[in-house]
């Protein structure tokens, strides 16, 4: 006979105005349906699911339980309850799938302890790269642009003026952090013109 599952609940509604108490009703009543044994109750009332996880304490303890292995499912009544953005939600999906929890999303009739199921991990997984593949795309696409435009990337070079203030400073022997303080410059510039002092 397999181990029960341990089950967490995520409760979310927007306003003070509404109550999590029927999201809590149906999803207590599915798991005692297929014999789960709810372990922990996770909660965000009146909070917006277009909030950021650090502005939803619930869902952040939920997720930070998850990864510690303290239940095996995640029950949530729909999908827009763990987010609004579909990066957030992808976020949130790989993170549960890498932590080896499964979800199970009641309005969506999505269950991850399922062969069938498993197959949305994998095809949100697909979406994922996918986003991420378009945004370096376009990170490169905009790069391309700027160099064409003549554009100089990276941070910009201090003034020569102060270049050879901090070469005449590592010169007597100044250690680098001096360096920086005594000529207004960051310490990664001070390291820089020591390299470039440095015989080929």
């Amino acid at each position: 006979m397999s181990k029960a599952k341990r089950v967490a609940l995520y409760l979310r509604v927007s306003t003070d105005t509404q109550t999590t108490e029927n999201q809590r009703r149906a999803l207590e009543a599915v798991a005692s349906q297929r014999g789960w044994t709810v372990v922990r109750v996770y909660e965000d009332a009146g909070i917006s699911g277009a909030k950021g996880r650090d502005k939803r304490p619930g869902f952040d303890s939920m997720l930070k339980d998850a990864s510690r292995a303290r239940f095996d499912v995640v029950m949530a009544w729909a999908l827009d309850r763990l987010g609004r953005s579909l990066v957030g939600l992808l976020e949130t999906l790989h993170e549960l799938d890498t932590a080896h929890v499964d979800l199970f999303l009641h309005q969506q009739a999505i269950d991850t302890t399922s062969p069938a199921g498993r197959m949305f991990f994998h095809v949100t997984g697909a979406f994922a790269e996918f986003e991420r593949g378009m945004i370096r795309q376009r990170v490169n696409a905009g790069l391309d642009r700027a160099r064409a435009k003549g554009v100089r990337l990276g941070r910009p070079r201090v003034a020569p003026s102060k270049e050879a203030a901090v070469r005449a400073s590592l010169a007597a022997g100044t250690s680098i952090g001096k360096t920086a303080a005594l000529c207004g410059v960051g310490s990664g510039t001070v390291q820089r013109v020591k390299r470039e002092m440095l015989p080929v």
